[in-house]
């Protein structure tokens, strides 16, 4: 079986196609047991962000086949890799070395979400587990050993960025965050911090329960358009699969607000609302990209990902090894029970039994403790050399 992947990004498409193949949580856990029981897929996670939704699998299959179906959307413009290539691109998506803002730290958050549901859902085997465990781990020291940039990459802060050039300042400014939802409130805490009044929406409150940050106003979010009123932007952040933000009704305010910054997929805010006068509208695709990290830093990001690669490559070739050394233990102890010192013993008791346990222990000491440490090449190199011992000894 072959390792695979399936996804469209922010490289490969427009958001308007992207936002079609969007997945909530919800929508993935109903999806992975329809994926996982199509022909020839014995594993598989799916990875929804706001820039990218992959399929990962394991199987004989067509991959952009499987995603195409379980999405319906046999037109989606889908990237393929297998074996290799497909989880060394995991690695540089888990570290955000593949993200529209270089280091997003919210990704390492979503890869571990996502092999958490498959968990949950059984669909992932123990590769697709180990990759993406591997995966998230590496992230985690890109994060940590790293600075790919000056600041806290996310989208929410390039939007901050954006809000404060086009005000040239925040500071006294009114804003109205649509959605408290991580993004939400990572980019009404940083609106906040800029200087600005900030209101949250909340489909519902429940004391001692919802979490607003601090020194945030909220707002019923079905009276959002009352909100709106006097704003100066609006950053809408939503898991809705509708517009939040209507042309129509923008249109009806004394004064709609001059920036309305959408950062979600699909989108919160009709598009057609930016042809109003004196009312821009930016999506995900109108942030851009941030700069690129120094090469030093891209550098070690990268020999961080070797590394962790290859420990997993080390431990998928140990696995595919495993019937290998069973049938060596096998071996072993077939030649054990020829040998005269095992005739003496079988007056001892369970003679089989400790025969089979002190094989097993002494193989897999052998060849389980050196698994760390070798590649998979030396690793079979190893089995050869004993295995030709042990013919050798035959003789």
């Amino acid at each position: 079986m072959k390792l695979q992947m399936a996804g469209v990004d922010f490289h490969t498409a427009p958001l308007a196609a992207r936002e079609g193949a969007a997945l909530t949580a919800g929508q993935a856990e109903r999806l992975l047991p329809h994926i996982r029981q199509a022909e020839g897929v014995a594993g598989c996670v799916l990875l929804s962000t706001c820039n990218r939704t992959e399929l990962y699998l394991r199987g004989d299959c067509d991959p952009a086949a499987v995603l195409r179906d379980a999405l319906c959307l046999p037109g989606l413009p889908v990237r393929t890799r297998e074996g290799e290539a497909a989880a060394r691109h995991l690695f540089a998506v888990a570290a955000g070395l593949e993200s529209q803002i270089l280091g997003d730290g919210q990704i390492i958050t979503q890869a571990g979400n996502a092999i958490a549901l498959a968990r949950r859902q059984h669909t992932a085997d123990s590769v697709l587990d180990s990759l993406f465990r591997r995966a998230v781990t590496a992230g985690k020291r890109v994060k940590t050993e790293t600075v790919l940039t000056a600041v806290p990459a996310s989208a929410a802060w390039q939007a901050v960025r954006l809000a404060r050039e086009r005000f040239d300042g925040l500071q006294n400014r009114r804003a109205v965050v649509i959605g408290n939802g991580e993004m939400g409130r990572l980019a009404a805490a940083l609106l906040r911090d800029a200087g600005c009044a900030v209101t949250v929406t909340l489909r519902s409150y429940r004391h001692g329960e919802t979490v607003v940050p601090a020194g945030c106003a909220t707002h019923p979010y079905d009276g959002r358009y009352a909100a709106l009123e006097g704003a100066d932007l609006v950053v809408s952040a939503t898991a809705s699969p509708h517009c939040t933000l209507t042309a129509r009704a923008l249109s009806a305010l004394r004064e709609p607000p001059r920036l309305l910054i959408d950062l979600a997929v699909p989108r919160d805010i009709e598009p057609e609302a930016g042809n109003l006068p004196g009312v821009e509208v930016i999506d995900l695709d109108g942030l851009g990209s941030t700069g690129d990290a120094s090469p030093e830093e891209r550098r070690r990001a990268q020999q961080i990902l070797d590394e962790e690669f290859e420990k997993f490559r080390q431990w998928d070739a140990y696995r595919a090894a495993l019937p290998e050394i069973a049938a060596l233990k096998e071996e072993v102890l077939g030649r054990l029970r020829h040998d005269h010192a095992y005739e003496g013993l079988c007056s001892a008791g369970d003679t089989e039994g400790m025969a089979r346990l002190a094989v097993c222990k002494t193989v897999g000491l052998l060849l389980g403790g050196m698994k760390e440490n070798i590649s998979p090449g030396q690793l079979q190199a190893c089995l050869e050399r004993v295995r030709r011992g042990s013919n050798h000894g035959k003789r």
